[in-house]
């Protein structure tokens, strides 16, 4: 086999099985050698997989289904589920155990700047639950540490996160007053590649498959405290304390799909979300955007 090279669009301890199959040496046991680049941001990733910059990347199922609604012809698809369900949370500068969505537009709200995919999803789930958007008090343009910073100072009443700014605001008296995973199924990461080189790189790709179910498998069952030993060089930023923690609130979500299974219910959920939010004019269709033959060949069923 010849090397693979994968692009990781930022460094998010969300995407911990990917660093796992790495770490552990689950790839080189299939017998497949990965180069991982950051490419520093989704849009970029997308770009050198098209291209030909690099073989393969992990992302949001967003972008096929994005660039797909655009033009039919884009032939990027994703595979190989991992993670499958919202991984951001609301947080606050204290606990707050009655709180609803309900509470939050009589709330300063400062909402996730650097992604766009939580927005959307919680602009859907506000308005399933009828809630008018334009009763928000949302602040807009922040990084989630600004906005994590302002939620401890007190000029923030709560602020749209994921790991470890969750784990870091309570280690300083904060709390997680929801949680976007209790939501249910979210197609949130998994890996991507043009149908070009799906096909020429199959060998490759089924053993990184084989690679992630083995490590989707270790990571449900080990301790957060060697989850976080596992990957914490590359998060040499983060105090182990907080990592562990966000780790084990990652695991404790069942937030990382129990098998590389594309899981339906997740796409059509991120596809209502885009929908709502006015992203998608069509309505992708699932046999469009993902492969799962090549998932069944890597594992066998």
């Amino acid at each position: 086999m010849q090397p693979v090279i994968l692009n990781e669009p930022f460094r998010a301890i969300f995407y911990a099985p990917y660093y796992v199959a790495e770490a552990r040496g689950m790839f080189a046991r299939q017998g497949v050698e990965v180069r991982r680049d950051t490419a520093g941001d989704p849009s970029k990733a997308a770009e050198n997989l098209l291209s030909g910059r690099a073989d393969i990347a992990w992302s949001g199922p967003m972008r096929p289904m994005m660039l797909r609604d655009r033009d039919p012809s884009c032939p990027l698809r994703s595979f190989c589920a991992v993670v499958m369900k919202d991984p951001f949370l609301l947080v606050g500068r204290g606990p707050n155990p009655g709180f609803t969505l309900a509470d939050l537009p009589r709330l300063r709200f400062g909402s996730v700047s650097e992604v766009p995919t939580p927005w959307w999803c919680l602009q859907d789930d506000l308005r399933r639950d009828g809630i008018d958007l334009a009763s928000l008090n949302r602040v807009t343009g922040r990084s989630m540490a600004e906005n994590a910073a302002a939620v401890l100072a007190g000029t923030l009443d709560v602020a749209q996160v994921f790991e470890p700014h969750a784990a870091l605001i309570e280690a300083r008296g904060g709390a997680v007053w929801h949680r976007a995973a209790d939501r249910g199924p979210s197609a949130y990461t998994a890996f991507y590649a043009t149908e070009a080189r799906i096909a020429e790189r199959s060998a490759e790709f089924e053993a990184m498959i084989r690679a992630m179910a083995e490590a989707l498998t270790w990571i449900a069952q080990a301790p957060a405290g060697e989850i976080a030993a596992t990957v914490a060089p590359l998060f040499a930023e983060v105090p182990r304390e907080a990592l562990t923690a966000a780790l084990a609130r990652y695991q404790a979500l069942a937030l990382w799909s129990p098998t590389p299974h594309f899981p339906r219910a997740a796409f059509e959920q991120l596809r209502g979300a885009m929908t709502t939010a006015g992203i998608l004019k069509g309505a992708p269709s699932f046999e469009d955007c993902v492969d799962e033959a090549i998932v069944t060949r890597a594992l066998g069923a």
